[in-house]
């Protein structure tokens, strides 16, 4: 886990070319076809020539460390598809692990996780997700729909106004 994620969220690893092309996903939960899809000419290597995406996997059945077919091997994490964070991670070295040091290590960090989200609205309170979530239980409460007649002037006389 990366400390300020919350685990229950959806995330993907992509492992990508040296352009982070992303190449096969590596998903949290199995959401595979058996289908293997054709990359687009934008997602081609050097060569000019379409590759064929792998098929995607479930991080239960894969280590890592068997994609780390580079030296410099490229992969980027993205977690929350909601509140999209993206990580990208590159391969620097590989060597035999130190007893004393804890893996996986990060050698370089930029920036931070963002908070949660607020809203700021047009009086400048700032809402938290749960004051929001509150505020939509509270109008939710009176979940009738009603039409005043002038909505209605631009359907055609098969739409019965009487059933609203």
């Amino acid at each position: 886990n990366i400390k300020g994620l919350n685990p229950n969220e959806l995330a993907s690893f992509h492992i990508c070319d040296r352009k982070w092309n992303k190449k096969q996903e590596i998903t949290l939960i199995d959401m595979s076809d058996d289908m293997n899809q054709i990359n687009d000419s934008d997602d081609s290597d050097d060569t000019g020539d379409a590759e064929f995406k792998k098929a995607s996997i479930s991080m239960e059945d894969a280590v890592i460390s068997d994609f780390m077919d580079d030296p410099h091997q490229r992969i980027i994490y993205e977690h929350d598809f909601l509140h999209l964070k993206t990580f990208y991670i590159e391969l620097l070295k590989s060597f035999k692990a130190l007893p004393n040091i804890k893996y996986p290590f990060c050698s370089y960090s930029l920036g931070e996780i963002p908070q949660k989200e607020a809203l700021i609205t047009h009086d400048n309170d700032i809402l938290d997700e749960e004051s929001l979530l509150d505020i939509m239980d509270e109008n939710d409460e009176d979940n009738e729909v009603y039409y005043d007649e002038s909505e209605l002037d631009g359907f055609n006389s098969d739409f019965d106004t009487n059933n609203l």
